[in-house]
């Protein structure tokens, strides 16, 4: 398992790709994220609905660039109510919401956790 440089954690924004899974292109979002050890935990407000989260359920590997890394990992759905599910959540309420204008406990409350494995740092 590789590991990230902890620096990254610093960063605004992540940079998801994606396998259309109809298309078979690749799909970039840019998205809220948050870095522990060797994995990143990102999460969807509009949960398995998203495109991009329907993208990664029917192919898991993934590619992910935050700053100028770019890495291949493996997607995941975090079990629900698990300690790994609190972490999530914790982790990216406490990144964003202070200096987020409006509330972010309901986004906070109801999206999907995703855990994003590093495979290989590039």
């Amino acid at each position: 398992m590789t590991t990230l440089d902890p620096a990254l954690a610093s960063e605004q924004y992540g940079y998801l790709t994606t396998t259309g899974r109809t298309s078979g292109e690749p799909r970039e979002i840019e998205i809220w994220f948050a870095l522990e050890g060797s994995v990143v935990y990102v999460m969807s407000g509009g949960r398995d609905q998203s495109h991009w989260v329907r993208n990664l359920l029917a192919e898991p590997r993934v590619s992910m660039r935050i700053g100028e890394t770019t890495f291949t990992a493996v997607a995941r759905l975090v079990e629900a109510e698990t300690d790994e599910d609190a972490l999530v959540r914790r982790l990216l309420l406490a990144k964003y919401a202070p200096g987020h204008e409006g509330d972010l406990s309901e986004w906070g409350r109801r999206s999907l956790p995703v855990a994003i494995e590093v495979e290989l740092v590039g």
